[in-house]
């Protein structure tokens, strides 16, 4: 099938034309509008970013708060629109409706009223039934079906296995075919870590999605949404000024030592992976609350207590550590999904490879910086967090270049992004722009969703092989 050149944006058709879009603050980053004063986006990307939301206003007469926030990267919200648009507009296994209610259940797994309401709209719209939208036990017992593995997915996704797909795809009345399940996990991921990114950037629910379908904004960052960018002046801005310099200084001694770490040992890589494991489960936020689950929420939660536990806790039982050269994106993951859900695992690919390889070159307010390595760690500690082992990358790094507050900010946004707050997205890189803090954002969302994705599709070539 051929997916529009530029998509219509998934999520806009709620609004009249001409109704206005977001006259709330969007997000933590911003003061009452989102413009350029980053000096993040070049004349091209502006005029890039500027042609997308104009498209995305003709359309709907809106602009939704996510896309708003995304805009400051034009070259990924391209790629995340096509791929939205295909899981929920463009033919395949899952009728409309059920693709939306499926949404629902993922967002509502990290309590994220802001999605889950969204989509009641949306499932409303393509002509679902509003009897479902009183809860899970509302829906066809094929959906509730879906209960355990979006839970797993969306908090401990290492422990799928097999046995999972196959109680699904085993033949009865309520029974999954492959393709739709295949779409099905796409979805769960796909909302699972878009609610991280909603979270982490501290996104309100436009004001037009306040009466509709029972959506009560803002998010849980009501107390400090929106916000004003915080003062940094006296030894603050002075300490946030050296904190670049440091990691500055950090990279260009990683670059150099590099050459000669190239005879280390397979046996040394393996340790610093279980040490820099082990360390995490002592990056833990300490400034969080915990959250009342609205009603709109918990109706489509079971076992709402169920939530991310460390991969491995001293003195229990863990699972073996996922070597991700053993099942690959790029060589298992990739072309499952191509086989049983044409074009979306294109769409997919192109979706990691741009969040991956985007840079501007720029980190705060030093240009022409290679920030590859950087890029590499908060990639790579995402995946260690949930268990996954690069034998080629050295963690030494995630240390080197991931302070301990960006470290609580990465983990807390990634496995239980419900808990961040505004003071764990200021505490970082203090002196970095909002739209780096953005891009650190979609790299979370991309690195969280292959991860899940990966144990999920190996799980389905274990059922299959």
């Amino acid at each position: 099938m051929d997916t529009p050149r530029h998509p219509l944006p998934p999520g806009s058709g709620r609004g009249e034309a001409g109704s206005g879009g977001c006259r709330r603050c969007p997000y933590w980053a911003a003061r009452t509008k989102l413009d350029t004063s980053d000096g993040i986006l070049q004349e091209g990307a502006e005029n890039s970013r500027r042609q997308l939301l104009i498209e995305a206003f003709v359309s709907a007469g809106r602009v939704d708060n996510i896309t708003m926030v995304m805009g400051l990267h034009p070259q990924y919200l391209s790629s995340f629109w096509k791929t939205q648009y295909l899981l929920l507009r463009m033919d395949g296994p899952l009728p409309y409706h059920k693709r939306h209610y499926i949404a629902i259940m993922a967002a509502a797994r990290h309590q994220c009223s802001y999605l889950v309401g969204l989509h009641m709209g949306e499932f409303l719209q393509v002509g679902g039934n509003p009897a479902w939208l009183q809860g899970l036990h509302c829906a066809p017992q094929k959906l509730r079906n879906l209960n355990e593995i979006n839970k797993l997915l969306a908090h401990r996704p290492w422990l799928i296995t097999k046995e999972h797909i196959e109680a699904l795809l085993k033949t009865g009345e309520n029974s999954w075919s492959l393709a739709e399940l295949v779409q099905a996990l796409v979805l769960l991921t796909h909302y699972h870590s878009l609610a991280s990114f909603v979270f982490g950037c501290g996104i309100n629910p436009e004001e037009d999605q306040d009466g509709g379908h029972g959506c009560r904004p803002p998010s849980p960052h009501s107390d400090s949404s929106p916000a004003s960018d915080d003062s940094m002046g006296g030894s603050g801005g002075k300490d946030a000024m050296q904190e670049v310099e440091v990691l500055m200084e950090r990279m260009k001694l990683l670059q150099e030592s590099q050459l000669e770490e190239e005879g280390i040992t397979q046996e040394e890589m393996a340790t610093r992976f279980e040490l820099e494991k082990t360390e995490s489960l002592l990056v833990a936020p300490s400034d969080v609350a915990d959250h009342s689950l609205q009603s709109n929420v918990l109706c489509f939660v079971e076992d709402p207590e169920f939530g991310y536990k460390d991969f491995t806790r001293r003195g229990e039982q863990a699972p073996p550590t996922f070597r991700a050269q053993d099942y690959t994106w790029e060589d298992h993951g990739y072309s499952l999904i191509n086989r049983l859900y044409p074009d979306v695992g294109q769409l997919l690919d192109e979706k990691f490879q741009v969040v991956y390889n985007l840079t501007y070159n720029t980190i705060a307010m030093h240009c022409g910086v290679d920030t590859s390595m950087l890029r590499r760690a908060i990639w790579n500690y995402v995946h260690c967090v949930f268990g996954i082992r690069y034998d080629d990358y050295n963690y030494g790094e995630v240390n080197q270049l991931l302070e301990r507050s960006l470290k609580i900010y990465i983990k807390t946004v990634a496995c239980y992004p419900e808990k961040t707050t505004k003071r764990m997205y200021t505490q970082f890189w203090r002196h970095f722009k909002h739209s780096e803090k953005v891009h650190i954002n979609l790299l979370l969302l991309e690195a969280r969703m292959q991860a899940a994705l990966l144990y999920a599709l190996r799980a389905v070539t274990r059922y299959m092989t």
